[in-house]
């Protein structure tokens, strides 16, 4: 794609048709030297359709082709760009072709490229969605499954040859070289290929399946690094374990890989049998790493286990059918990470990650339904909403069918499709073998757009009496919206006594309806009527409550995600300037943070919680000026931390620093303090001594960069030193400096002009996509300085470099930016002028398509 071409081709979902041949099997022959590789591959291909032998291949040199050991001529194919065609190819075809690429100059990190430099430097591959095409020639698409033998060589002093399944044959090639050949008996797509060449340690460990099969675990990293893989051993075989438990689904090979790359544009990929992980998401220790995201490394690893069977021995038919496999593995990482904390805080984690990034997809230009229609660049529709909006809805049929004719329908799901690639009209016919109304959700799947759920309730006597209504934006480029079926699970609890009096399940299925609840025992009292409660499903709600109605939900409610969520509702309306009552939620907050501190420190510290500048702006559809809703929520939080400032010294210092655990309690309690920390600095309280303290005190990193990130935020005495003093503690730490340069990047008292300063550090590493999100992400979070003549180009300036070197990485960072056209005047009009000039320079087909439908009706 040049800048010359500004429309690149779209691909619709109603044009699908079935690949014309299949491949029975393939045998690759991956040879890596100094500057080059060369992959020389074997297809045994049969013809299932009519039509042509159409291979798909990017940046590859052809070196030879043969048909039936007969070599083909140029007149014989023709190639281009993106696909090799055979003439008049057989019905039966042994397709030998051999290639040269050069993964050293691979910086877009798709099909086989280098990582590191040094004694860290080895070849790994990503290929998911289109990356095997620029290893060799193939038909590159999901729904074509094969079984693989794939031989690695390289120089001896690259000691591990990895590819998927189980290594079968190694060996020297002279006395400098050697090889090792893997078979992996699993038919699998393409894009689910790796193959990792390196000088790694391995932590090894084993499991034994509830089928008796004794599996051979091995994560790879870094020989620095092997001592931070314990979290994600453990973290391995709980999943295991888990997924046998909940959903009987045994591990089916005899090994089961992970290797640690510090480049990789994802957090990790499923490769049958062989994960390839970013080293942000499998090294954990409590020096280095904070709990947030030791907790998100278990999360993660459990996410590509479970994609072993939802997602690769079932597999999308096309990719249009990303959320089958990615929303249903997001549901089974958020239900395991259920299991190991709280589930009220893991609810809360995940539906506040959704409102403050789903949402705001869903209210932007970028919106499109969880199963899209078209796209140019796959890439680019790895989006929250098709792997966070697609969790919601296998939840809301779990929500639905309940525990056991859930599992009934998973048994049948796997039972009637492990071994194909499926659609999602697939997976709700047998989830629907339990329960007809799971066909309906189809409908969620079709169409953009958040619903807004509005309801009230009336009282007689001992009824009561709920009505609601649903309503759905339309969203420019698809049909009107509809109706959809909205499970709402619904408590009301006695107005007094908090006794809860009912509970049920209730599906809206109309535009709007009303649902009736009898002989109550009310007494005369309002009664306290929750609902949405466990969010059980993904829609605004604007519910008739009044602020006491609020308080009582929290003083009454057993679901602590209904607790926090009555609070969020609340400060929304302080926010929103639809109350005014601020003593009413700091005096709820005084009564209950002693008791609930001690009981559930984590639900404690959610309690506090306030949206984001980010994520207020979402309420915003023009005029949108993020110097007003910045001050607006500055005022708010300084009103909560001076209504609160006699007691948050105090429950600081009810939490001393004791020695380190790694326990949902104690996770809790350093969370907690950190909040509190906060909370003292904004009412202006003297905290140096205790940030000092807690900085030179910290078990843990959590701890450290707590305290760092109090000190650098509230500009406190020292900053600059601390900052400089944890810069050389752990300066050969990537992981960590990420950590530096985002804590530094996101903080309120560093400007544009320092971001910029950050961005041009010598460690400062562009082909690093963990390190450039540290520096965009702080920036996009701040939009007070986003969006200014400054912010604005220095992230466009970044995005433009990406474009060249980077196309994923550089889309993916304008999602930041889909709401320009809702700012107000002058900022509106610099920021598209900005964006229109990126557009006339940018190359890549996934910057484009990003640009032309943020601008789209707005330019």
């Amino acid at each position: 794609m040049t800048s010359s071409n500004k429309e690149p081709q779209k691909i619709y979902l109603k044009d699908y048709t079935p690949p014309t041949y299949r491949v029975d099997d393939i045998y690759l022959d991956i040879k890596v030297f100094n500057d080059h590789a060369t992959v020389s591959s074997v297809l045994n291909m049969s013809r299932e359709h009519d039509g042509k032998l159409v291979l798909l291949g990017r940046e590859l040199e052809l070196l030879n082709i043969s048909i039936n050991d007969k070599v083909l001529t140029a007149d014989d194919y023709a190639l281009d760009d993106e696909s090799l065609t055979i003439h008049n190819a057989p019905d039966t075809a042994k397709v030998a072709i051999d290639v040269k690429i050069t993964p050293q100059t691979n910086t877009a990190l798709e099909g086989l490229y280098q990582s590191g430099t040094g004694d860290e430097l080895m070849f790994v591959t990503q290929c998911e969605p289109e990356g095997f095409r620029k290893i060799t020639f193939f038909p590159d698409r999901p729904d074509v499954l094969t079984e693989y033998t794939t031989r690695v060589e390289a120089d001896k002093r690259f000691p591990v040859l990895l590819a998927n399944g189980n290594l079968i044959e190694k060996g020297d090639v002279g006395d400098d070289r050697h090889f090792a050949v893997w078979h992996d008996p699993t038919k699998k797509p393409s894009y689910l290929f790796a193959c990792v060449v390196a000088d790694l340690a391995v932590m090894s460990d084993h499991y034994t399946t509830i089928e008796g099969r004794e599996v051979l675990l091995e994560i790879y990293a870094v020989p620095a690094d092997i001592d931070k893989c314990h979290v994600a051993m453990t973290a391995l075989k709980d999943a295991m374990a888990w997924d046998e438990e909940h959903y009987g689904r045994a591990y089916d090979l005899d090994r089961y890989m992970i290797v640690a790359t510090g480049q990789f544009n994802m957090g990790a990929m499923e490769n049958k049998g062989l994960n390839i992980f970013n080293t942000s998401c499998v090294l954990s220790s409590p020096k280095t790493t904070t709990d947030e995201r030791s907790f998100h490394v278990k999360a993660v690893i459990a996410h590509e286990y479970f994609h072993n069977w939802t997602g690769n021995r079932i597999t999308c038919r096309d990719w249009f059918q990303l959320c089958l496999k990615e929303g249903f593995t997001v549901f089974r990482d958020q239900s395991f990470s259920s299991s190991h904390r709280s589930p009220a805080v893991q609810r809360i984690d995940d539906v506040g990650f959704l409102k403050a990034h789903q949402f705001k997809e869903d209210a932007g230009v970028l919106a499109h339904p969880v199963r899209p229609d078209s796209f140019v660049e796959i890439n680019n529709f790895y989006t929250v909403t098709v792997y966070e909006k697609g969790a919601e809805i296998v939840r809301m049929i779990a929500t639905l069918l309940g525990k056991d004719k859930f599992r009934q329908g998973t048994d049948e799901y796997f039972a009637r499709y492990d071994g194909q690639a499926v659609t999602i009209e697939d997976f709700l016919s047998a989830m629907s073998v339990g329960d007809g109304r799971v066909l309906d959700f189809l409908a969620w799947y079709t169409q953009a757009g958040t619903p807004v759920l509005t309801g009230g309730f009336d009282v007689a006597g001992d009824s009561v009496k709920l009505t609601f209504s649903q309503q759905t934006r339309h969203v420019a480029g698809f049909d009107e919206p509809k109706a959809l079926p909205i499970p709402i699970d619904v408590a009301i609890f006695h107005g007094e006594s908090g006794e809860l009096l009912a509970q049920e399940l209730l599906l809206l299925t109309k535009d709007s309806d009303m649902f009736g609840f009898d002989g109550l025992d009310l007494g005369g009292v309002r009664p306290v009527v929750s609902v949405l409660r466990n969010f059980s499903a993904p829609v605004k709600l604007e519910f008739d409550y009044t602020d006491e109605d609020l308080v009582k939900i929290v003083q009454f409610e057993n679901e602590g995600f209904n607790q926090w969520q009555a609070v969020q509702t609340l400060v929304g309306r302080l926010l929103f300037g639809k109350s005014d009552n601020v003593a009413l939620l700091t005096d709820t907050l005084k009564r209950i943070v002693p008791t609930l501190m001690h009981k559930d420190p984590m639900l404690t510290a959610r309690l506090f919680d306030m949206p984001s500048e980010s994520e207020l702006a979402v309420a915003y559809d023009k005029d949108y000026n993020p110097q007003a809703v910045k001050a607006t929520r500055t005022a708010l939080k300084e009103q909560i931390a001076h209504a609160l400032a006699d007691h948050v010294q105090v429950w600081y210092d009810s939490l001393p620093i004791v020695p380190y655990e790694d326990t949902p309690d104690a996770r809790g309690v350093r969370l907690l303090r950190n909040v509190l920390f906060n909370l003292a600095l904004t009412a202006k309280l003297d905290m140096t001594e205790r940030t000092e303290r807690q900085y030179t005190n910290a078990t843990c990193m959590s701890e450290q960069l707590g305290a760092l990130g109090a000190m650098i935020e509230f500009g406190l005495p020292n900053a600059d030193d601390y900052t400089a003093q944890f810069y050389e503690e752990y300066h050969d730490n990537d992981l960590v400096i990420d950590s530096w340069f985002s804590v530094q990047a996101g903080a309120d008292s560093r400007d544009v002009a320092f971001i910029k300063a950050l961005m041009e550090r010598a460690d400062y590493d562009w082909q690093t996509p963990n390190r450039v999100r540290t520096t965009l992400g702080g920036l996009a979070s701040k939009p007070t300085q986003l969006w200014t003549k400054d912010g604005i180009s220095l992230y466009l300036s970044a995005v433009a470099r990406l474009d060249v070197i980077n196309p994923v990485l550089a889309s993916r960072s304008l999602s930041a930016l889909a709401r320009w056209y809702t700012l107000s005047g002058d900022d509106k009009e610099m920021v598209k002028a900005e964006l229109i000039a990126l557009q006339q320079k940018a190359s890549s087909k996934n910057v484009l398509e990003f640009l032309n439908n943020m601008l789209g009706d707005k330019a």
